[in-house]
């Protein structure tokens, strides 16, 4: 059997994790042959509710979890890392401006990746979970110079699956019978599904989903919308934020990273935007299709993109330059 990998999850004893550390020490992210060390960081408060979170990994008597270690030191969550998977932030609370939310959390992140500078193996993957996801994700790697930038990316993964599933609910079939959904841009209420690539399997023929859906009108309106708020929908009904699906969501993109997407698919990721072909500013990190092979991704070039597209794409970039120019006003203070 291979040795253990090490991966750390923040924000440990949060909702999230809670619904997303069961699958990865059972083996459905990194690979049911592959034994597991889970490091489970969170600030000094919720020590406590870590220690129930280590107990009940342990009575799950899972045989490829070799080790947990909780912790709310840097120098014991970030040591030879295999993984990161960054859930924790500061979340926006009532009356909090998004300039404040940027300011809490470019610290939160330059500590997290200079920590990754300091401790982990250069060939760590990291996942940025934790709100405003793509310049958390940019700040960390800012912090982490000698780690290739080709190794941090954000979730966008819950807002495709939203997309897929939308898409095949409407045409009454299952979820696996959608590919090649486009989250582009933020995760943010300005991201952009796009369908006009994406192909529905139709009682066994591939169709493209504009002609599966045979509703314009719905592709452009409603279910643009229904994907950008769809966080928001889930807080106001179950007061609480999504977990089940955006645990589901990092294990999705996690092992897509591990072991590479399917021949002629491709997934969404935010990722760094150098050298892209779609005209997006270069220093972001932007939700792109990409595919995955021998853990490095590559953006899908050479789509078609028009006038819409065009625009929604744009729109969402200006938000992130925004944002970016926000954060770095606050990293050099």
């Amino acid at each position: 059997m291979a040795d253990p990998i090490r991966v750390l999850v923040t924000g440990a004893a949060g909702q999230i994790a809670y619904s997303l550390l069961y699958s990865i020490a059972k083996g459905d992210v990194f690979g049911k042959d592959q034994p597991i060390i889970l490091v489970l960081l969170d600030i000094p408060p919720m020590l406590p509710v870590l220690d129930g979170v280590v107990m009940e990994l342990q009575d799950c008597a899972l045989p490829l979890l070799r080790e947990v270690i909780p912790t709310d030191k840097v120098e014991v969550g970030f040591k030879d890392l295999d993984a990161a998977i960054l859930v924790g932030s500061m979340p926006r609370k009532e009356g909090m401006e998004r300039k404040d939310l940027l300011k809490a959390n470019v610290a939160i992140f330059k500590t997290q990746g200079a920590a990754l500078e300091k401790y982990a193996k250069k060939t760590v993957r990291v996942l940025v979970v934790g709100n405003p996801a793509n310049t958390n994700c940019l700040i960390a790697s800012k912090s982490a110079p000698s780690i290739p930038k080709e190794n941090f990316s954000c979730l966008t993964r819950l807002d495709h699956n939203r997309a897929r599933s939308q898409v095949a609910m409407r045409c009454g079939v299952p979820a696996d019978a959608v590919k090649n959904v486009i989250i582009w841009g933020n995760h943010s209420s300005t991201q952009y599904p796009d369908v006009h690539h994406a192909m529905v399997n139709v009682h066994g023929k591939e169709v493209k989903a504009y002609d599966a859906v045979k509703d314009d009108s719905w592709l452009k309106g409603d279910f643009i919308s229904t994907v950008q708020l769809r966080g928001a929908a889930v807080i106001k009904a179950r007061k609480l934020s999504s977990a089940m699906s955006a645990a589901k969501a990092i294990s999705d993109h996690m092992r897509d990273w591990w072991f590479g997407t399917l021949d002629g698919e491709f997934m969404s990721m935010g990722v760094y935007a150098g050298g892209n072909s779609y005209g997006i500013p270069e220093d972001l990190i932007y939700s792109f299709p990409v595919h995955i092979k021998n853990k490095s991704w590559n953006i899908h070039d050479g789509l078609p993109v028009n006038d819409f597209s065009r625009a929604k794409m744009d729109a969402t970039a200006a938000e992130l330059v925004e944002e970016r120019d926000t954060a770095l006003s606050f990293l050099s203070q």
